[in-house]
């Protein structure tokens, strides 16, 4: 059955809506980042880049690196963009944009996010490296789709119980990371963690400027809970929407960490740049170590 023009939208040269791609355009191995300018800091690295192309606040590059063909796209801040995002990637892997039909044959992606976070336990060292292995998320989008057994319901709920949590508020969900994909980022540099998204980076996140936020004591709830003997890790705003509609979708995904705060300590990175540098360097190496 053909998709209706205000579903699956596409410009006049035929590209997705909101990224501006055609399906050609686009790697098996796609990498996320949140800032427009990280794109170019990725594919700096790569060994030859076929196209540049982007629209608003979504940048693509798509190159090679070690013979390995690689998209980075610039998501923009926010579950919001990150439902835009991922779900116009799997449109241009998996819908027939001649004849708006939904391919019979699935095409599975590789996602991996390089972004930044806060940590919320003391051991945490500024600079550092984590794996999201599990995401929380605070945000409500997977509330919005069918959402099947991929939740760890039991996580969510003891979160629930233990902060106390608004009825008024979007539930909590929990979403595992892609085990084999996470084996293959995975390094003695990389600790693995589980990390709340939230739905914003002031109010959202605990943080008071000149607006007091509702519950004074988010950052002391999510550094005293444990599941199983697992704390929650660090604080970012994309991760659960890139697991949970990764997972829907059939595609594998990975959240990578730059830590550059430590909301317990109060401190902050003293070069931000160079450490989401050394993280980018190591996990395109760990992403095409197979091909060398």
């Amino acid at each position: 059955m053909a998709l209706n023009a205000s579903e699956l939208i596409l410009n006049a040269d035929q590209s997705i809506y909101h990224l501006n791609l055609l399906p050609q355009d686009l790697a098996g191995t796609v990498i996320t980042v949140g800032d427009p300018d990280r794109v170019s800091d990725v594919s700096d690295h790569f060994d030859t880049i076929e196209l540049k192309k982007g629209k608003r606040e979504f940048i693509t590059h798509t190159g090679t690196l070690n013979g390995t063909r690689i998209s980075v796209v610039s998501t923009g801040i926010g579950t919001d963009n990150i439902d835009i995002v991922l779900n116009e990637l799997d449109a241009l892997a998996n819908i027939d944009f001649t004849t708006r039909a939904i391919k019979t044959k699935q095409t599975q992606l590789d996602i991996i996010r390089i972004g930044t976070s806060g940590a919320i336990q003391p051991d945490i060292p500024i600079d550092s490296f984590l794996l999201s292995e599990y995401a929380l998320g605070l945000d409500g989008l997977i509330h919005y789709y069918n959402n099947g057994d991929i939740q760890h319901a039991d996580f969510q709920e003891a979160f629930v119980r233990h902060t106390k949590w608004a009825a008024e508020k979007s539930t909590p969900y929990t979403v595992q990371c892609d085990r084999e994909l996470a084996k293959k980022l995975s390094s003695n540099r990389i600790r693995l963690g589980a990390t709340v998204t939230c739905t914003g980076f002031y109010g959202p996140q605990g943080r008071q400027l000149r607006l007091a936020a509702r519950n004074s004591e988010f950052i002391s709830d999510l550094q005293s809970f444990q599941y199983n003997g697992q704390q929650l890790t660090n604080l970012e705003m994309e991760t659960s929407g890139i697991y949970a509609l990764s997972k829907l979708l059939g595609h594998r995904a990975i959240s990578l960490n730059a830590i550059l705060a430590n909301r317990i300590t109060g401190a902050f990175s003293k070069t931000p740049k160079k450490t989401v540098d050394k993280l980018i360097k190591h996990a395109l190496e760990l992403l095409t170590l197979d091909q060398n």
